[in-house]
């Protein structure tokens, strides 16, 4: 502790990277590393069960947090993530023991709405309830969460959704324009062929159809009526 307090009175420090094995940190640490002038933090394997904000400096880019206790970020954790001074902070949240239910909510929609923020995301796995165990999190439908009927979104949330359903809209329109745009410049390229091709139609559809006035016209003849076999 006199180690950490003498840390907290300096000056801050220009160390890159510090690794944190053992327990979490305490209160003076805390001080310490928050006049520290860190880029990469590692904290796995220390049992953590919610987010060490205190102990985290300004700036701080990196934050290992794999192989703890967290089940979860609850809405204040993930607001203060996006706060100035850690809004560029990434997470590595692999192998926490991640509760897949309606708590997870703002922590899925998160991770979806700034996927960079935690590169490990997509290995992450649920770890309860049973019935989701080793589910990947970010392919958790909303039902799954089990939030009841009751349960309304954070304002927000529903803000989030609809902005994130606008997009999707927004995107598809942009793919179903350029699929028509490709399919006019393939037709304004291939139009000789094409124009070939129309005209060949024209002309075997012509023949088929004077094949059929020409029998018609035999078949009808007077000529060929009035003989029979009777005549011979």
């Amino acid at each position: 502790d006199a180690q950490a307090g003498s840390m907290a009175g300096r000056r801050p420090l220009g160390t890159r990277a510090l690794l944190l094995l053992g327990e979490a940190p305490e209160e003076p640490l805390a001080g310490a590393l928050r006049n520290l002038s860190l880029r990469r933090l590692e904290l796995a394997g220390n049992g953590l069960r919610a987010l060490p904000g205190a102990a985290l400096p300004e700036g701080l880019e990196e934050l290992d947090l794999r192989n703890n206790s967290l089940q979860g970020l609850s809405p204040e954790e993930l607001a203060w993530l996006d706060s100035a001074p850690l809004g560029r902070l990434q997470l590595y949240l692999g192998s926490n023991p991640l509760r897949c239910d309606c708590a997870l909510r703002p922590l899925l929609g998160w991770m979806r709405n700034a996927s960079w923020r935690v590169p490990d995301a997509r290995s992450l796995r649920c770890a309860a309830p049973r019935e989701l165990s080793g589910s990947p999190v970010l392919r958790l439908r909303l039902e799954q969460l089990g939030c009841g009927a009751g349960w309304e979104p954070r304002p927000e949330e529903a803000g989030e959704q609809k902005e994130l359903e606008t997009a999707s809209y927004v995107f598809f329109g942009i793919v179903l324009a350029l699929i028509g745009v490709i399919f006019l410049m393939v037709l304004y390229l291939n139009r000789r062929g094409i124009k070939r091709w129309l005209n060949n139609l024209r002309e075997a559809c012509r023949d088929q159809m004077e094949g059929y006035h020409y029998r018609y016209e035999q078949d009808t003849d007077p000529r060929r009526a009035s003989t029979s076999p009777s005549g011979l």
